[in-house]
């Protein structure tokens, strides 16, 4: 198996055994109208929450024939709830500084397709596990990130789940920077792939932008 490809396959699998933790992205928000009114990182958390369950539904019974719409309406979703452009530059690590323009644009729309596509399939066994919000600290006005923490209990046992929220500096909205899932820093785990391939590509980078799209496409 392809080096870019274990960390995608490894835990789509475990999304298979647990298809609630697809809700470590949180790449599946309310309605914008609805989202407007949510000022504080963990009642979007639990906003985005029910709404990932309205969009399963929705889908649920013919995806198979609407899978392209399917999947743009998690693009769309994604676009305003993830700041993909901080967490493709972190995944990038020290490569981030030698890219071009037009190679961390490159890199951004195929980390993006390839989290839509991996994590997206994952949903359709949800089966209406329990989802729990952790208890949580007041949010100071000046701070910058939080982490907001909830688990997925299913037959008995506990998946935790931690996400890095960032507070957008132009919008003021709070988007996911970061997720832990049961144990897995995707952050960590990405950078170090990304890092990985590009020492054994002699730094190409566009080599590893192209392994990595290769790899979605799986």
């Amino acid at each position: 198996m392809p080096l870019l490809a274990q960390p995608l396959s490894a835990l789509n699998r475990l999304l298979g055994r647990c298809a609630g933790l697809a809700l470590l992205l949180l790449v599946f928000a309310s309605a914008q109208s609805r989202a407007d009114s949510v000022q504080g990182p963990y009642q979007r958390v639990e906003l985005i929450t029910a709404t990932l369950l309205e969009l399963i539904d929705e889908y649920r019974d013919d995806y198979e024939s609407r899978s392209q719409a399917y999947f743009a309406d998690l693009g769309e979703l994604l676009d305003t709830h993830v700041d993909f452009t901080y967490i493709a530059r972190g995944v990038m690590g020290p490569f981030y500084g030698r890219a071009s323009e037009a190679q961390i644009e490159r890199f951004i729309a195929v980390f993006r397709a390839g989290l839509i596509e991996t994590y997206g399939r994952g949903l359709g066994s949800y089966n209406n596990q329990r989802i729990e919000l952790l208890p949580h600290e007041a949010v100071d006005p000046e701070q910058r990130t939080v982490t907001v923490r909830q688990q997925i209990i299913s037959e008995g046992t506990i998946y935790p789940l931690q996400y890095s929220m960032g507070k957008n500096r132009s919008s003021g909205e709070w988007q996911i920077i970061n997720v832990i899932i049961n144990g897995i820093n995707l952050g960590k785990t990405f950078r170090s792939q990304f890092v990985q391939a590009a020492n054994r590509n002699g730094g190409d980078i566009d080599a590893v932008i192209d392994g990595w799209a290769t790899t979605t496409e799986e």
